[in-house]
């Protein structure tokens, strides 16, 4: 099953995808719980890359604000922070983590981040103990974890892209953590489904992304 044809497979297009991802370094931390009332509100929060920032996309088209709609639509009283940033990394996340847990104490953290770390050639033992941190970071702060897998390049190798993908398994597993095994299965293979650099999932793929974190995610929001 070819489940990276949606990136890259030239030199060429990997340079566009790479300038494309490290583009916007800005957060969106929309629907930060206010203080107050807000405040008793349980929080989930999505700690990503450009595919959960809304990178390309109109504003709150992302699948991160069809979650926050989703939640509304089946009146399951939680709310949502983005704190995504196109272009970041393992170890970026990793550094933003205890501030992010110091101020908005969630209760649920999505984690959608290694796919930079690849471009940047970052060692997989690296990002695995980024992502194992990430994953220790939020339980001390008592908060259940939904981490998120996705490939790499095909012209990285076979031996590579495997040993990528199974870095978010191995996490998964070790941690006790609900694991997304790939956030863009089932779309991968449409390049309709892709913005121009076939990278980035274009709006009318944002539902598909919700519906493969979906069936992961709901069981934690009835705990």
């Amino acid at each position: 099953m070819n489940k990276r044809r949606w990136i890259f497979g030239t030199a060429a297009s990997a340079a566009l995808v790479a300038s494309s991802l490290f583009a916007l370094t800005s957060t969106s931390l929309s629907a930060t719980p206010a203080r107050g009332a807000e405040t008793t509100r349980p929080v989930i929060v999505v700690l990503g890359d450009s595919i959960s920032a809304e990178y390309g996309l109109p504003r709150d088209t992302g699948w991160v604000a069809l979650l926050r709609k989703r939640l509304a639509q089946e009146r399951i009283d939680y709310s949502v922070a983005n704190a995504s940033i196109s272009g970041d990394t393992t170890s970026g996340g990793r550094a933003r983590m205890p501030e992010l847990m110091e101020r908005l104490k969630p209760s649920i953290v999505i984690v959608e981040l290694g796919a930079n770390d690849a471009l940047r050639g970052v060692p997989l033992a690296t990002s695995e103990d980024n992502l194992r941190t990430i994953v220790e970071q939020a339980q001390q702060g008592h908060a259940k974890v939904v981490l998120v897998g996705m490939y790499v390049p095909s012209n990285y190798g076979p031996a590579y892209t495997q040993r990528f993908h199974a870095m978010y398994a191995s996490v998964a597993h070790e941690m006790n953590v609900r694991l997304v095994p790939f956030l863009l299965a089932g779309i991968e293979n449409r390049p309709e489904m892709f913005q121009s650099d076939q990278m980035h999932p274009a709006q009318q793929a944002q539902p598909a992304l919700l519906e493969n974190v979906w069936p992961v995610l709901a069981p934690l929001l009835r705990k």
